[in-house]
């Protein structure tokens, strides 16, 4: 056994702890019994002690010396790059602070679903403070003396700097805020009315997950109130949720997931519970979802094979014909909540979010005051009033659980998305004929080859440098949302 044999061996069994423990988090999402979240905070902190020890095993670094980068092929050296830099991270946070976190964040989930559902910040505010003053010490060791938000960025986004964000984004948010508000000055695409079954949306909400590729051998779908994918390799799982108002909900909630679930469940087999083995960053995992969601699952093509899914599922709903629904799907439509957000504004909401957590984590920003910070902000970028705490503040679990640092990414993930896209329809010509007849194969197959199956073996940006053939920028995604919304709303006329 070479010390490159020993290093990996290590990393298979951190990296299967580390399935393990998320398991627990899908559990305590899923089936938990709301009376075991405090056993379940003391459960996560444990397997987090667990894992804390083995990243931070001083073998690593012995081993790490021993081994010539140089006598490795790609695989190897990649696998090299993400160990030494877990290594490093996690040997600057003290155990006992990481412990902590993992048990205090499981059971402020619990204490947000609770006041999600009464409305009520204020019983949620000492907890997220506790997070937060949590998350912000954990910062202040990664950053040692540097960026503290950077340092919280670079868990989910490596490489990624606060500042380079915020340049990106200050040229998304004036050209966004411009066509929406041309787009709310336009006449209007009809709403979907109704009431839809939603055992009828479940098993249509399945055949969509096939549709896109997702393989339910080694997955399943399953409800909660947050939709997410959870696990890698070859247990990938995701949930959605229902509402018998509005199926779109509900099904785009699950091609959302599925395009995560797909990227986990297209790496390379040989990554197989090595550091390779799950999707390199949250942005590139964002761009995935959002492609699969919105330029594959809204396009015109793709719905109006949707449309008479919807005629099986739903009979006569109200909608004449395939055109008219597409302009239905794509509605703008005024709302609170980013996870329902149409394309256009969606940017907007997450946005806010990366402000406002910037300002948090700076001391810019005190908890008590955050409410009211986050109303006047979603006054002044959407021209009315946050009607409720649940439809405001308490809308996202990300802040419960100390994902501060998360929440830009799915931005930087529609940017990736829209230099994917522009390269996704030059290499495949008759992409609008094929997803017309629901069939996305030669889509999901082109972004397998070219993103999911490299898992973690490049960079986030190289990893979209070498798909689209450009470094990432914003440009095709104003290029793509200005072209569909100006069609859409007749903007040119």
């Amino acid at each position: 056994m070479t010390a490159y044999d020993d290093l990996m061996a290590h990393q298979r069994e951190t990296q299967a702890l580390a399935q393990v423990a998320g398991r627990l988090g899908w559990d305590q999402e899923t089936m938990m019994p709301r009376g075991a979240a405090p056993q379940r905070g003391e459960e996560m902190a444990a397997m987090e002690s667990v894992l804390h020890a083995r990243r931070t095993d001083p073998r690593i670094e012995s081993w790490l010396a021993q081994i010539a980068p140089q006598a490795l092929d790609d695989q190897g050296r990649a696998n090299l790059r993400h160990i030494r830099r877990s290594f490093e991270r996690a040997s600057k946070v003290p155990a006992a602070l990481a412990a902590r976190i993992a048990r205090v964040t499981s059971e402020a989930q619990g204490i947000w679903a609770e006041a999600r559902a009464s409305d009520d910040f204020k019983a949620f505010a000492p907890t997220l403070t506790e997070v937060l003053s949590l998350k912000r010490e954990e910062g202040q060791a990664l950053a040692m003396g540097g960026n503290v938000y950077d340092a919280m960025l670079d868990d989910y986004e490596p490489g990624a700097t606060g500042a380079e964000l915020e340049a990106m984004f200050g040229a998304l948010r004036p050209k966004l805020s411009a066509l929406r508000a041309a787009v709310r000055d336009a006449k209007a695409p009809p709403r979907l009315s109704g009431r839809f079954d939603e055992n009828a949306q479940m098993k249509l909400t399945r055949r969509l997950a096939k549709t896109f590729g997702y393989d339910m051998t080694h997955g399943r779908v399953d409800k909660a109130v947050h939709p997410f994918s959870s696990g890698s390799g070859l247990d990938v799982r995701i949930t959605t949720r229902t509402n018998d108002l509005d199926p779109f909900n509900c099904f785009y909630s699950t091609i959302h997931e599925v395009g995560h679930a797909a990227y986990e469940q297209g790496i390379h087999r040989d990554y197989l519970l090595t550091p390779l083995g799950q999707g390199v960053s949250m942005g590139v995992h964002e761009s995935q979802s959002r492609i699969y969601e919105n330029q594959l699952g809204r396009s015109r093509a793709f719905t109006e094979w949707l449309f008479g899914q919807m005629k099986d599922a739903f009979g006569d709903f109200g909608v004449p014909d395939a055109e008219t629904f597409y302009r239905v799907v794509n509605r703008v439509s005024d709302g609170f909540i980013r996870t329902e957000a149409d394309e256009l504004q969606y940017n907007l909401h997450v946005l806010l979010r990366f402000d406002l957590e910037r300002a948090l984590v700076s001391h810019d920003l005190q908890v008590s005051d955050l409410e009211a910070a986050w109303n006047d902000r979603f006054e002044a970028d959407f021209g009315y009033k946050v009607d409720k705490a649940s439809n405001g503040v308490l809308q996202d679990v990300h802040w419960s659980v100390g994902l501060f640092g998360y929440f830009p990414t799915y931005s930087l993930g529609n940017v990736y998305a829209g230099c994917l896209h522009e390269a996704l329809r030059r290499d495949v010509s008759a992409l609008d004929s094929q997803l017309a007849a629901g069939d996305t194969t030669a889509a999901t197959d082109w972004l397998r080859a070219n993103v999911q199956t490299h898992g973690g073996l490049y960079e986030p940006k190289e990893v979209i440098e070498r798909a689209s053939g450009q470094a990432p920028n914003e440009a095709p995604l104003l290029t793509y949302l200005t072209d569909k919304f100006s069609d859409l709303y007749d903007l040119s006329a």
